[in-house]
Parts: C-alpha cells; structure tokens; sequence
C-alpha cells in the first residue's frame, strides 16, 4: 500500500528527547517500510527515517529557540499534504483534528490517531460537527471518554523488540520516567520512595507550562529528601540504561493516561511498575506479573517490595506478548485494508481547482489501487469538477475493530 504518515512537528521523528507520539510513528512509519509498504512521513526536516520524507519545517519546533508560534509550520504541512494526497491510498494522522476541514469529503480514505487525552469537553461538539472522521485509540479507556466518535479500532502501542534489551538484574532504585507536571504526580513517586526507603532517580524533561510547579512543588522536595536523584531529561540511548537498572518503575499517574509508554519501555527491559488505577493501566498493566495496580499511596509503599520481586523474565515476555511492534503494525494494516476495502470509485485530488461554495474541489483516491499515478495534474475547469459518488445514506459506518479481531 501507499501510506502517508503525517506526524506531530513539535519533536523530530524519533525524538533525541522527550516526544511519545513522535517515538510511536517513527516505530510504526519503519516498521511498515520494511514490510515493503511505500510509506511518506511528513515531519519535520531533521527525522530519520527509511520513508520519503517531506519535511514540513527545517527542525523539530520545541527544540527550535527561533519559533514562537508551531501553527504555520503544521499549516504548511497540511498543504503538503494536500497537495501529495492523490499518491497514497490512505493518510495516516497523528495531530488530533486540525486536519479535519481538509478531508471531510474524502474521510473515508483516513485514519486518525489520537494519542492525548479525549476526557476534555471541547471534543464532543468538535466530533458532532466531524462525525465521518474515522479514528484509532490507543487504549479502551481512551476512546470511552468519547463514545459517540467514528471509532475503527483499538491499537495499543508496541516496540521494536530490540530497543530496549532485557536487564536481569537491578541496581536497588526506584525510577520515574516522563514530565515534571502534576497530572504525573512526580510529588508522589517521591513520597513513595522515601517512605519505602529506597532511591530515587527521576529523568523527566520540564516544560514552560510546568515551571511553576516544579519551584513551587518538586524542587522544595528534591532539596528535602537525599535519596532522590534529579537526572532531568534524557535521550533515547541513555533510556535501555536508566529503566533497565530500575528495580521497579514508579508511575503514580492522576490523571485519565491514555496509554503510559513508558510502562512498555520499562516492561522491554524486564523492570516491573508500580502504577496508579488510572486511565489505561489496567489494560497495559498484568496486575502481579508485569506489576503491581494501586490506589492509595499507603498500598503503593507496601507494594514496592512485592513489585521489586517480580519475575524480569515473565515481565519481558509479557512485553513480548503483547506490545512489539509487529503487533501494532499489524493491526494498523488490518484497520487500513478496512478501510480502504469499503471504498467506492477511485477518486483524486484536483490540486489545481480551488475549492468554492456548491463545488468539490476536493476528490481523492478512496479504493486501494496498484496502478501507479501518472504524474501528471490536468488543469480542470472549477464549474466542471465532478461531484464524488455519494455513499447510499442507508449505509451504516464500518464497524470498530477491537483488539481481540485485530
């Protein structure tokens, strides 16, 4: 198939920092490339990757001191976007809606991934406006805050299986692994620890937005408790060494986590997690096997030995299980020939036909083909573009996909 993958310009695609969503393109987007699947990321200038790459701006926006406002930059990219769409069979997004005006007439023929938290009440009325939109979740408990969405599948995140090795044994500390902010609640990762008697190293990158909270907050604690370790953010390579010497992960989460891959990251290396009920862990999480559930930072302490005791092994095996890469690429494939195979008549964009009131300037491919393009864009006369084939309004939507069919 001819894909599209079109990332997120805040972070390169893989991240060299912090950047979950980036990280879970770049796995999928290599993944699908060597399946032989002629796949475009659109991203930033400065991604690796095996894919044709149209970057959208020349680095990564967060990291980029010039740029003071990412809007224009994911504007520019929808256009390129616009302008390749007629050569792939299905567009994959990964930036919430902002594309959405874009291929309401060809929706059908997308997919989107939404990998941030859908529990806000602004969604509900954007989603009642863009029904037709087809949409991914990463988690059950995700896409349950927005039950009335054009759901297609469940697809939890998965890893290459030889990014992070297995570490059989541990260095005696308790890690914390993410974003100084309150909703991850590194406040209590540090009152576990010290309550547990046990080191604590906190690797965590700290956004503008966040500041407050860490002077306000986590600095007054670091200062009070000695068996805490400030790392502050890391890159990738530094991540195989900082999880897998953990003798547990500590994720004390109070907020509706989407997915939490850094649960999978600690589980490729054998390290067990002890993580708050919220949002998705119970779906990641093999309460007793690959770590430990809890409510209360009173059953957490008293967690903390009998997490540090599981089996590394059973832990790296359930990773193996469940959240390789393969995996994840797999189900996509089969949610994208869903998709595709639903289609009615081919259609293509007509980039040179602007779009006016009463009149479809846009038309795209909606069936999967082999036949390769030509090229070529005829210049069409707007009053003479064709309408697109309208679907029978009988017709019900195409079914979800769970993760037991995928």
């Amino acid at each position: 198939m001819r894909i599209a993958q079109i990332a997120p310009l805040y972070e390169r695609v893989p991240p060299k920092l912090y950047g979950g969503t980036e990280r879970v393109v770049s796995y999928l987007t290599e993944e699908l490339v060597r399946r032989g699947h002629e796949v475009t990321l659109f991203a930033s200038g400065d991604s690796k990757t095996g894919a044709r790459l149209i970057p959208g701006c020349d680095v990564a926006l967060r990291l980029n001191p010039i740029v003071r406002d990412p809007l224009p930059y994911h504007v520019i990219m929808l256009e390129q976007v616009r302008q390749h769409a007629s050569q792939f069979d299905i567009l994959h997004f990964h930036i919430d809606y902002l594309h959405a005006p874009l291929v309401r007439d060809v929706a059908s023929r997308t997919v989107t991934t939404h990998h941030g938290r859908l529990d806000l009440p602004d969604l509900a009325p954007f989603y009642a406006v863009f029904p037709e939109l087809p949409l991914v979740a990463i988690s059950d408990d995700q896409r349950s805050h927005l039950r009335h969405a054009n759901w297609v599948g469940t697809v939890p995140h998965g890893l290459p299986r030889d990014l992070l090795p297995f570490q059989p044994a541990s260095q005696g500390y308790l890690a914390f692994l993410g974003r100084i902010s309150p909703e991850k609640r590194p406040d209590l990762a540090i009152e576990i620890a010290a309550r547990a008697g046990l080191p604590l190293k906190i690797a965590a990158k700290i956004d503008r937005a966040d500041q407050a909270y860490w002077h306000g907050c986590i600095e007054p604690l670091l200062k009070q408790h000695r068996n805490v370790e400030f790392v502050g953010e890391i890159a990738e390579e530094e991540k195989a060494a900082f999880l897998g010497n953990a003798s547990a992960l500590l994720f004390p989460i109070d907020w509706p986590e989407p997915f939490g891959l850094v649960m999978v990251e600690a589980m490729a290396c054998g390290t067990p997690v002890l993580a708050f009920r919220r949002g998705s862990v119970t779906e990641v999480l093999a309460n007793g096997k690959s770590g430990c559930i809890i409510d209360t930072v009173e059953e957490a302490v008293a967690a903390v030995n009998r997490a540090t005791a599981l089996d590394r092994g059973a832990v790296r095996a359930e990773f193996e299980r469940r959240f390789t890469v393969e995996r994840m690429a797999s189900d996509y494939e089969r949610i994208y020939r869903a998709l595709t195979g639903l289609q009615s008549p081919r259609f293509r964009i007509a980039t040179s036909v602007p779009v006016r009131a009463g009149v479809a300037g846009v038309e795209l491919p909606l069936r999967a083909h082999r036949a390769r393009p030509n090229g070529k864009s005829a210049t069409l006369d707007p009053a003479n573009v064709p309408l697109p084939a309208q679907e029978p309004a009988q017709r019900p939507p195409p079914a979800a996909l769970t993760t037991d069919e995928l």
